[in-house]
Order: structure tokens, then sequence, then C-alpha cells
């Protein structure tokens, strides 16, 4: 697959998850707040008809101071004629009443019809006057009746919960009633007064000289809130889900094709670099078959140091195929032996000093470790060395002669540090977190001016790895590199 297509696709799966994701949660904050507003809206109903429901009890408690009092003025009044004069001029005073006698039988139709209507409008005269004391006695003597008179917090209790339930709305409330002036006068136990975004308030008894101000307040409002819209929750949970996966997915996609990249390399640069020992070895066979080159031993000898040259040179590469395999194992086919890493050191050191002499370089060591006895397989600890060496080679500049060292010194913590340096071409930032890698090269594909499969460093860092150390590396682009392995000592019985 193309990697324009996994990015057309990617683009396209994100931009689906993104919009799908904002669709949710759009539809989420609007359930959220429609459910606050049906809320609050219940809860003003409720105190509306909490507020009426106590207006109403006043308004009942006057009635029936008046008509207590008026009633025991009814039989006295019962013959006083001034009684219909003060009706009828649209007025009574506290402690009169009206009692007017039905028509008589023995009267004729239209003089009964006209007391019949005599008698409905002093009734009407009557209540209404009734009524006017009524309302004239709350606006003068309301303001004087103590609060827990006119709005007993038991009342408001039961009479706010049943508007509460019928309106849809139950949840747990507190409440506290303030004066005039905003102080509070009494609240029930937890209201805590948050505020005006928080809590619902209604003014009582607006109509008269004394009101006050019935504030309520909902603890568990958020809960039941959210309660209402969970049911979107785990949907929302279930496409962050698909998202997160789907963003695994591409990246492991990516990673494959890369790994597929590197493979495909690798099997070029290992053709490339089989193909030409190959190639050398089978030209000098066929030249050792002319009969003119066998008479001459000088070309037999050359011939001859050719095969040699090439063979030692196909099995090097072969050994560095065998060393993926090794890559590829955990650590239980290691052979783990306590051996001076200074020794080792000197010995590939003279090896390799013919190589880098032939550069016209030079290689120098400081083995300054006291104690270098380090728990390693011998043979891959030697083949760890010897990778580093050759890399530095490897990536030598052309300009200056190659000058390498390795250094062993002792550090704190019974441990070795063992430093490698160059003065290659280096290595540069956006490649150091990755030089480690296995098929990782610097140049890929089919650029040979490096030789290599891009398994060298990849097979010491998992080789330091599985010898309990750590290799780290610094390096300025055009003025070399500098590798540090550090590796715990073996401990002396």
């Amino acid at each position: 697959m193309k990697k324009s297509l996994i990015w057309l696709l990617t683009a396209i799966m994100s931009l689906t998850f993104g919009a799908l994701l904002y669709f949710q949660i759009m539809y989420l904050e609007n359930m959220v707040k429609m459910r606050e507003e049906q809320f609050s809206e219940g809860v003003m109903r409720s105190l509306y008809a909490t507020s009426e429901f106590l207006e109403r009890e006043e308004t009942m408690y006057f009635l029936e101071q008046d008509v207590n009092m008026l009633g025991s003025n009814v039989y006295d009044s019962y013959n006083n004629p001034s009684t219909i004069n003060n009706i009828s001029q649209g007025g009574l005073s506290s402690g009169e009443s009206s009692i007017i006698p039905y028509p008589s039988p023995t009267q004729n139709v239209g003089q009964r019809y006209k007391n019949m209507q005599e008698i409905i409008r002093s009734q009407y005269l009557y209540q209404k006057g009734l009524l006017t004391e009524v309302i004239l006695n709350i606006l003068r003597d309301a303001g004087d009746r103590p609060l827990i008179q006119r709005a007993d917090s038991t009342v408001i209790k039961n009479c706010l919960g049943t508007e509460l339930a019928n309106n849809g709305v139950k949840v747990p409330f507190v409440f506290g009633v303030y004066n005039v002036k905003g102080n509070l006068v009494y609240s029930t136990d937890g209201f805590k007064n948050t505020g005006a975004k928080d809590s619902y308030s209604i003014p009582l008894f607006s109509n008269t000289d004394t009101y006050y101000m019935l504030k309520v307040e909902f603890p568990t409002k958020k809960n039941y809130i959210f309660s209402s819209v969970r049911f979107i929750i785990p949907t929302l949970a279930l496409t962050i889900i698909l998202l997160v996966v789907f963003l695994f997915t591409i990246i492991l996609a990516f990673r494959q094709k890369k790994l597929t990249e590197m493979k495909t390399d690798f099997i070029n640069n290992m053709t490339h670099e089989l193909k030409t020992p190959i190639s050398t070895i089978s030209l000098a066979g066929q030249m050792l078959s002319d009969p003119t080159v066998r008479k001459s031993p000088a070309s037999l000898q050359h011939l001859s140091d050719v095969i040699c040259d090439e063979s030692k040179r196909l099995r090097f590469q072969v050994e560095k195929v065998l060393q993926m395999s090794v890559f590829e194992e955990t650590g239980s086919a290691l052979k783990f032996v306590d051996v001076n890493a200074n020794d080792i050191i000197h010995s590939v050191v003279n090896t390799f000093k013919i190589k880098v002499e032939k550069y016209g370089g030079s290689i120098s060591t400081k083995l300054e470790a006291d104690n270098a006895i380090v728990r390693v397989d011998e043979m891959q600890f030697t083949n760890v060395i010897f990778n580093l060496l050759d890399n530095a080679v490897k990536y030598m500049d052309s300009d200056r002669e190659p000058q390498l060292k390795i250094n062993t010194t002792d550090i704190g913590g019974n441990k070795l540090k063992i430093e490698v340096e160059d003065n290659g071409i280096g290595i540069k930032r956006e490649d150091l977190k990755r030089i480690f890698e296995k098929f990782y090269r610097v140049n890929t594909g089919n650029l040979h001016n490096v030789k290599g499969f891009g398994l060298g460093l990849a097979y010491v860092k998992k080789m330091i790895t599985l010898f309990g150390g750590s290799i780290s590396v610094e390096s300025e682009f055009g003025k070399g590199s500098s590798f540090v392995i550090i590796l715990p000592l073996a401990e002396i019985d």
C-alpha cells in the first residue's frame, strides 16, 4: 500500500471520527442545557405555586378573623335598620353584618321580584364590603404577624415538596428565608446560600409592606442532570476507544511499512555485498583454468591472494547475517563467563590495527580500569567491540586521517566504562535516536558508499542489554562520534 493512500485514509477517518465526536459532544451539551432549562422551569413553577399558597393561607386567616368577629353581632344587627343603609352605601364597618328577610308570599309577583333584586344587591354589597375589609386588614395588620405564623418552615417544606414532585423535580432541596434587608431569618439544615447561579428565589407576600425572599438550593442538582444524560457517555467512550484503536492501527501500519522498506534495503545490500566476493572468486577460478596463468608463479600467487581475501570477506558478511539470528534470540543461548575486558579489547585492537593503518589512520588505547572483570559471553563481547571499531572506519572522514581511541575506566557503583571515539563524519541529530534500530542505516537503499546491512549497532545494543549494561552515543555532525558502554563488574567470590 502506498504511503499517500495511507495518509488519505488516515485523513478521511480522522475527519470522520472528529465530526462524530463533535456532534456527540454538542448533543450532550444541548441535552444538559435542555434538562437544566426544564429543571429551572419546574422549580420556578413550584416556587410560584408555594408563594400563592402562602398568600391564600394568609387571606383565609384574616377572612376567618373578620367572619368570626362579625358572627357575634349577627343577631344584634338583625333588627337594626341602619345596617341595610350602610350596605347600600357600599361599606361595612367592623363588627356589622346584614340579615335581610325574604319577601312575603302574600305579596304580588312584581313586588316580590323587586324585593328579591334588592336582597341580591344587598348580599353582593355585603360580601364586597366584607372582602374590602379583609384586604384592608391584610395591608394594615399582616406586617405585625411573626414570620413563623405567616410562613412556617414545615408548611413551606411540605408545600414546596409537593409542587416539585408534581412538576417532575424529585430531588432533595434546602431553603432559607430572608427579610427585606437581606438578612437570613431561618433556614433548613444544609442551606449554604451559594448564590444566584445555583439557587432559585421568589418573593413572599410581595403585595404587603413587609415581604420576604425564599431561596431554594438543590445539593444533588448536578447528579440529577447528569443521570438524565448519562446514557450518552458510553457511546462517547466507545467512539474515543475506536479513535485510539484507529490511531494505533495507523501507527502500526506506518511502522510495518517502514520495516518492510528497511528489510527491502537489507536484502538489496546483502545481495550486493555477497555478489561482489562471489563474482571475484568466480572470475579468479576461471583465470586459473588458463594455462598461461598457471605457468606464471606470480599470477598464481596473486589469484590465490584474491581468492583468500574474498573468501574472508564473504565469511565476514555471512557472520553478519548470522549475528541477526543471534539478535532475534533471547539471552538464554549466551554463555556467560568472567572475562577481562581490557584483554579482549587489546586483542581486538591488535587485529583491527592493520585495517585502520590501511586507510592511513591510527588507533590508540588507554585501558586504565584497574578492575575490568565483567560477566559476558566472550565471543559476543568480542563482536561488540569489533562492530564499534568497524563502524568507526566505515564512517571515517575522507578529508582527514582516521583516528580511533578506545578507553576503559572505573566508575562508581562497581561498573566499567568503555568509550570508543572517532573523528569521522559524525551523526546528524535526527539520526541519533534511530541508529540502534534494526536495519536502520543513515545511508539506505542502493547507496553503497557505506557497506553494511544496518544490523551492527542494533546487534551491539541488544548484546549490551543482555549483558546487563547500557550504551549511549554522543556525536557532532562533521566532527566525530563517541560511543559509551557501561557494564556491571563481575562479582568475585
